[in-house]
């Protein structure tokens, strides 16, 4: 009998490089449900200089996918907007938040205190987080959709069919789509105008007294959501997700990353800036599966801030929000269903509804310490049950 000749299973084969820069074009538009309305907010709302703020998230993604090598999420500190869209804060208070944000984030990372809370944060909590973080994403959208119901509506029906289509870029062609509905139904206006005009970055010098400020109003509520959903969700979210490559997304990292942009941006006009757990979600899910995504938004913001400032506002206002919170929806719906929520124990559903609920009907510092009273809580019914059954 002659001997069986050896066989050798074909490789699997790589997407080619176009499939994979289609996707990670695709995956780059879902950021944008937390950054359009934040930004245009801050720039026709709040009037801060178009140029900083669009420099800023560029550089600051084009950074991020280059250390990375994942579609790493760069949204803005939405306290800080909170704040600053009310008109109760300036330029110097944002700089400041922005400078005080990044050394604290540079200190916490350096002296390894965010991973030491990463490790003491029991997985029922962080289940509980990321759950409520997603509901508060799809509340968002929601919210976004509510504002032209038809064009969200038709929006969402739109991304879920293209969705079902294999290798296509589903967020870009429904935002397109979307922009032609809502200009045809004339719920948007072409720019007047869109000329290049070279911008000029201005130095901000926060005052001692708006360095104050900034820390009571902006700074401290800013800074348990930005461990929580920044740091610590993400680098669950890039474990999840990315397993094979998601060292590099650690705790650590991610607060160096996130305090070095603040502290080296923010003097430039940039928002406070942080990575976040459902853009690294939402990036995902619309295809994104490298560096590359953040990057080519990175880009595109760059050449808007340095070239085309005035009419940034404009330009980004093109875009329907119905649209964008059709995006949200769906990315929420994925960050709250994480498989860390069914491998939770039935003994801990509780505590992951509590830390839910808190998170979304607060915040996620909220939902942090809440979930961990709940934990407290859980382990000692749970020790008083086992020793009533020993001693039976």
């Amino acid at each position: 009998m002659e001997p069986r000749a050896n066989t050798v299973e074909p490789a699997p084969r790589r997407p080619s490089r176009w499939r994979t820069a289609a996707a990670d074009l695709g995956g780059a538009c879902g950021d944008l449900g937390t950054f359009l309305p934040h930004v245009v907010g801050a720039i026709t709302v709040a009037g801060l200089a178009p140029a900083g703020v669009l420099v800023g998230f560029g550089a600051f993604y084009v950074a991020s996918g280059l250390l990375y090598g994942l579609p790493m999420a760069v949204q803005p500190m939405k306290a800080v907007s909170a704040v600053l869209v009310t008109g109760q804060v300036g330029a110097g208070e944002v700089a400041a938040a922005g400078i005080v944000m990044g050394i604290v984030l540079l200190v916490l990372g350096l002296t390894g205190t965010v991973a030491w809370l990463a490790r003491v944060i029991p997985q029922s909590v962080a289940a509980g987080l990321q759950l409520g973080l997603g509901l508060s994403m799809m509340q968002l959208g929601l919210g976004l959709m509510g504002r032209s119901p038809w064009l969200g509506g038709l929006a969402l029906a739109l991304l879920a069919g293209l969705m079902l289509v294999p290798r296509v870029p589903a967020a870009p062609l429904m935002l397109g789509a979307a922009i032609a509905a809502g200009w045809a139904a004339g719920e948007a206006q072409a720019p007047a105008a869109v000329g290049f005009a070279l911008s000029h970055l201005t130095f901000v010098l926060p005052t001692p007294a708006q360095l104050w400020r900034s820390v009571e109003v902006l700074v401290l509520p800013q800074l348990p959501l930005t461990l929580t959903n920044a740091v610590i969700v993400t680098a669950l979210v890039c474990r999840d997700l990315f397993p094979a490559a998601a060292a590099r997304a650690s705790e650590r990292n991610l607060a160096l990353s996130s305090g070095f942009a603040n502290l080296l941006l923010s003097p430039l006009g940039a928002m406070p800036m942080c990575h976040g757990a459902g853009g690294v979600q939402a990036q995902a899910r619309f295809g994104a599966r490298t560096g590359l995504a953040p990057v080519l938004l990175g880009v595109v913001l760059l050449v808007l801030g340095l070239g085309f400032a005035g009419s940034a506002a404009a330009i980004f206002a093109l875009v329907p929000l119905a649209a964008v919170g059709a995006l949200l929806l769906v990315a929420g719906g994925d960050l709250a269903l994480s498989r860390r929520l069914f491998d939770a124990q039935p003994s801990c559903w509780p505590v992951i509804a509590l830390a839910a609920a808190a998170t979304l009907w607060a915040d996620p510092a909220v939902g942090l310490v809440a979930g961990c009273a709940g934990e407290v809580a859980r382990k000692a019914v749970v020790r008083a049950l086992n020793g009533r059954s020993r001693a039976a």
